[in-house]
């Protein structure tokens, strides 16, 4: 492919304004809905075919809702995208898997219901890897979503097709989910936001209620920070988990100056590539010439933590080759499962005596993970170990060993926060030699989102991020 960028910002309806200015707009009447929704699918049909970051498209309902004008809330009319393991009402819901059917869903999730109720109208259903399992969006039965900073490498995983598309312009926001990194991940390596919530922050899906640790947090990616932060002020008027500060609604820096601790290299000892490394030490410099107090930090989480949450990712594998036919009731078929999902339910075939000391080291992390707070604010760290590997490297035909050595590697700083239920976000504050971004982790205190925000609008500020029609 000799093409190495592509995006859809052109001089039409959505020009290159995020979700916030677009729904200023749309409020002011100084564009349509109908205007709104017909940029957005000329934008989706002109990149899509080669980013492949959708599953399905629903352009006929959103162009009669667009004309019906029947829209309320903060994002009233923005077209958006919705990520393919979240049920609507009369759509499939795949899950990223050849072995999932495709009957259509009875019933709207109680998530996707609080992100509709922000006014978002819905173009499509975006791709993810079989389950999710995994932090590249390449499937084994479907092409995979390219990245549109570089079209020959990932745009990672799970909440892949959701970020390759906000970041080609082609929608300015879109939601995605995060068990492991899936939004942080996504958002580094496509040059987005990408908030990871405290857990119980959003409601809570209704298949993360059975889970023994509920790993699993909802949000969105976006090209601001401001998007990010008026989608989670908007999301607490719909539900307000009242064991958590309020994030309210945050528009703009903090005045505290933050103690913050840098953490470099993962706790599993795996050193940091150079690039990834000399960009989060360039975020530190930047936060200490803000007044910030910065220094070497270290999260008191035991080695054997890479190993236990292995092991919990490995079971949720298993219960899907276990018991797919329970949970998926438009259909499975367990010989359609893609070979990461069926080494994943072997690997804990083999181990799954280590389940309670697992499950009990998980569930002790959260108050290990809080005890760094007790010096600091914000931890720092990347998103990821190294730079964006080229499609292939994370393929769905990978022997499992080698992609599961490879995917502990390059994927240990972002699973802390899932097992701890502590919030993190990802910036682009860096860039690759390639040109492709690189991501940068700010961690924060159980349910202290508002703090990490509101530094995030002061790095923005100071380093504002770039879109690809600027390059």
């Amino acid at each position: 492919m000799t093409q190495h960028t592509l995006h859809a910002f052109t001089d039409d309806a959505l020009g290159t304004d995020d979700a916030t200015a677009l729904a200023e707009r749309l409020q002011r009447g100084d564009i349509s809905t109908t205007d709104a929704t017909e940029a957005a699918i000329a934008r989706l049909q002109r990149v899509n075919p080669t980013l492949n970051g959708l599953v399905l498209d629903t352009y006929a309902e959103a162009r009669g809702r667009a004309n019906n004008k029947h829209f309320e809330g903060f994002f009233a009319g923005v077209p958006s995208l919705i990520k393919d393991n979240i049920d609507l009402r009369g759509l499939p819901t795949g899950h990223g898997s050849a072995s999932v059917g495709g009957k259509p869903m009875k019933k709207t999730s109680v998530l996707a219901k609080q992100y509709l109720a922000q006014g978002f109208n819905l173009l499509g259903k975006t791709t993810l890897p079989a389950f999710g399992f995994t932090a590249s969006t390449e499937m084994a039965h479907a092409p995979a979503t390219r990245n549109p900073w570089h079209l020959n490498h990932s745009a990672g995983g799970s909440s892949g097709g959701s970020a390759a598309l906000v970041a080609a312009g082609a929608v300015p926001l879109a939601h995605g989910n995060d068990g492991g990194g899936s939004i942080r991940i996504p958002a580094a390596v496509c040059g987005l936001v990408g908030l990871k919530s405290t857990r119980g922050r959003l409601v809570t899906q209704e298949a993360a209620k059975a889970l023994p640790v509920n790993i699993i947090s909802d949000g969105v990616l976006t090209r601001t920070v401001r998007d990010t932060a008026n989608f989670f002020a908007e999301a607490e008027k719909y539900y307000r988990n009242s064991k958590l500060p309020a994030v309210g609604h945050v528009t703009g820096p903090g005045k505290q100056r933050l103690r913050i601790g840098l953490m470099v290299d993962s706790i599993a000892g795996d050193p940091t590539c150079p690039q990834t490394r000399a960009a989060v030490e360039a975020t530190a410099k930047q936060l200490s010439a803000l007044g910030h107090h910065v220094d070497v930090a270290r999260i008191d989480l035991p080695q054997r933590f890479v190993d236990d949450f292995l092991l919990y990712w490995a079971m949720l594998a298993f219960f899907v080759s276990k018991f797919g036919r329970a949970l998926f009731p438009q259909g499975f078929d367990g010989q359609q499962l893609d070979p990461l999902s069926q080494g994943l339910a072997g690997y804990y075939r083999q181990r799954f005596l280590k389940t309670p000391g697992m499950l009990r080291q998980l569930r002790q992390s959260q108050a290990r993970y809080a005890e760094v707070f007790n010096q600091y604010d914000v931890v720092l760290t990347p998103v990821l170990a190294h730079t964006t590997p080229e499609l292939g490297y994370l393929g769905a035909d990978v022997d499992f060993d080698t992609q599961l050595e490879r995917l502990l590697r390059y994927t240990t700083f972002t699973p802390a926060n899932n097992a701890s239920g502590s919030p993190g976000l990802s910036l682009p504050l860096g860039q690759a030699d390639n040109g492709l971004p690189i991501g940068v982790q700010l961690n924060g205190r159980h349910g202290e989102e508002r703090t990490l925000l509101e530094l995030a609008f002061e790095l923005e500020q100071v380093q504002p991020f770039s879109r690809l029609d600027q390059r």
